[in-house]
């Protein structure tokens, strides 16, 4: 059985816009990107490289796939990150399947949802999505994400792309780790923890 992990970076209002550079996603007038720039510390890049380390295939919505597939093929050859991505599968949402030319992509069809359902009951590497905001809310709401892996940043950015929106399932999650960088980055990582219970003080 394969897993669906989200691996996001976020501000602490939630926004996950444009974290790596002013020209990643601008839509929507969004002022601050590269945001997440200035956090860089050893913890983070080490966080960073444990989650590419393990096998895994990519997941990622259209807008994503653009932005990685316009740069990492481009990327020094001997780039880890570019070594990974280049060479995994890439598993792609989108109306317009006949413009994926980056190496080792695949359609997930005109259903996706139906099609990650499929995927995870394969044996195979989990599938990581990475960046995608509206790919997330879709699985989201459609309870699709086995973990999520964030890493928090310390500043408010207002308005931008979330990740959790109106259509997320309410769900008890489980912290399975976490650690802060010297720049007070909180990384946390949780797995699904069964219904939400409720109760009273009264």
């Amino acid at each position: 059985m394969r897993k669906i992990k989200a691996a996001t970076f976020v501000s602490l209002d939630g926004v996950m816009q444009a974290p790596g550079g002013p020209k990643e996603d601008p839509s929507s007038g969004f002022a601050y990107g590269g945001w997440m720039f200035h956090y860089a510390d050893e913890t983070t890049g080490k966080v960073v490289g444990e989650t590419f380390d393990k096998p895994f295939d990519l997941l990622l919505g259209r807008r994503t796939y653009n932005i990685f597939a316009a740069y990492w093929p481009n990327a020094p050859k001997d780039h880890p990150i570019a070594k990974s991505f280049n060479a995994v599968t890439k598993y792609v949402a989108t109306h317009e399947p006949a413009t994926l030319a980056w190496r080792n992509t695949e359609w997930l069809g005109r259903d996706p949802l139906a099609a990650l359902r499929e995927l995870k009951k394969q044996d195979g590497p989990d599938l990581l999505i990475q960046g995608s905001s509206d790919l997330i809310q879709q699985l989201l709401g459609a309870d699709l994400i086995d973990e999520i892996r964030l890493m928090v940043f310390p500043l408010l950015l207002g308005r931008g792309k979330r990740l959790f929106g109106e259509g997320t399932v309410p769900a008890a999650l489980k912290l399975t780790g976490s650690q802060t960088s010297s720049t007070g980055v909180v990384i946390a990582a949780y797995e699904r923890g069964g219904e939400i219970r409720t109760g009273s003080f009264a």
